[in-house]
């Protein structure tokens, strides 16, 4: 008998922690913001388990755990939390970084950006001077001049252009033009 109310309250709390684990990963992460005091872009963090806990009981209120005016800023009256709140997807940095990408073409080699994989083969970007960059080596309030000023890299060029710049004299370039072939026609190939 202990055994039954045991699994039944387990699976009572089952719908709860389902609802708190989907709003913490909705609220986790940085988000950029404009900062009421300065009007300036600014990065901030959201406290995702708080936020989780009180989605899931009905009611949303958010607090940060980080911006960066902080520490000289950390008593401000955090004003900034009514963007997150009329929008708390459209404030997150993957969004906008997504969104960036979205349509564009490598800088390179001219081919469609491919949907960002969050965990790998993410694109780059190239600065006015040459140099290649990874969006998440800026500061979060940079992003956006960032992205006013670069142009859209994908992952295979980013690679093989960090690695040409790092690496110029292991690189070895191919003086042939690239060779045209029609599908099907094999005569280029050694056999």
């Amino acid at each position: 008998m202990f055994l039954i109310f045991a699994i039944a309250f387990v699976a009572a709390w089952i719908p709860l922690a389902l609802a708190i684990g989907r709003n913490y990963g909705r609220f986790r992460g940085s988000r950029i913001v404009i900062c009421p005091e300065t009007i300036t872009p600014e990065g901030v963090e959201v406290d995702a388990v708080h936020a989780a806990w009180t989605a899931a009981a009905g009611y949303r209120q958010f607090s940060l755990t980080s911006c960066s005016r902080w520490p000289e800023r950390g008593g401000c009256p955090q004003q900034c939390l009514a963007q997150i709140e009329e929008a708390p997807d459209g404030c997150l940095v993957r969004a906008r970084v997504a969104r960036w990408y979205e349509g564009s073409a490598c800088a390179f080699c001219r081919k469609p950006i491919d949907p960002i994989h969050w965990l790998d083969r993410r694109p780059g970007l190239v600065r006015p001077d040459g140099e290649i960059r990874d969006w998440r080596d800026m500061a979060v309030e940079d992003l956006a001049e960032s992205f006013a000023a670069c142009r859209p890299v994908c992952f295979d060029c980013s690679v093989a252009e960090t690695f040409r710049a790092r690496f110029p004299d292991l690189v070895v370039e191919d003086p042939r033009p690239p060779a045209r072939h029609e599908p099907g026609d094999l005569s280029g190939f050694v056999a």
